[in-house]
């Protein structure tokens, strides 16, 4: 199995039970810059949390979203053209797909980034992407409960 978790709108301990609901072992983190002004979910001080809570931490950078991707969304909300480019990007960073790929096979992993909504953020197509390759079955941790992505079922 192969998790997605997005914190916005969670505290830290929401955060935390929720992957602790979901026996999370292994946390990667796919955004590009990893900083948060929300208090302890910036890379350093996330680490030490998950650490200290029994969770590994992995920043995978290359499978963050690009910043120009990203500044062309916030411009025209176009989300099937956000989707292209983005796919566009994901298909060059086949070593970073194999090095979550690898680490999801071993441990219970959660590929993490801020949108609450998994239907509308690059981490579902990241985990798509690692769970094809891999077999795995993909549960996407949302505030009230685990939801499967049938897409990857299905396929």
């Amino acid at each position: 199995m192969l998790f997605t978790a997005g914190y916005e709108g969670r505290t830290m301990q929401q955060f935390l039970a929720d992957l602790h609901g979901a026996k999370v072992r292994m946390l990667g983190d796919v955004r590009e810059a990893p900083v948060s002004r929300k208090p302890g979910f910036s890379k350093n001080a996330l680490a030490q949390t998950l650490c200290d809570a029994g969770i590994g931490y992995r920043h995978i950078h290359a499978l963050g979203c690009p910043k120009h991707i990203r500044d062309q969304h916030k411009l025209d909300g176009d989300w099937s053209a956000y989707t292209r480019q983005f796919m566009d990007h994901l298909e060059q960073q086949q070593p970073a797909l194999e090095e979550l790929r690898a680490v999801a096979v071993t441990q219970r992993t959660a590929v993490l980034c801020y949108e609450a909504d998994f239907n509308f953020c690059h981490r579902t197509y990241v985990a798509r992407a690692v769970a094809q390759r891999a077999g795995l079955r993909i549960w996407h941790i949302t505030p009230d409960g685990l939801v499967e992505d049938l897409a990857v079922r299905a396929a």
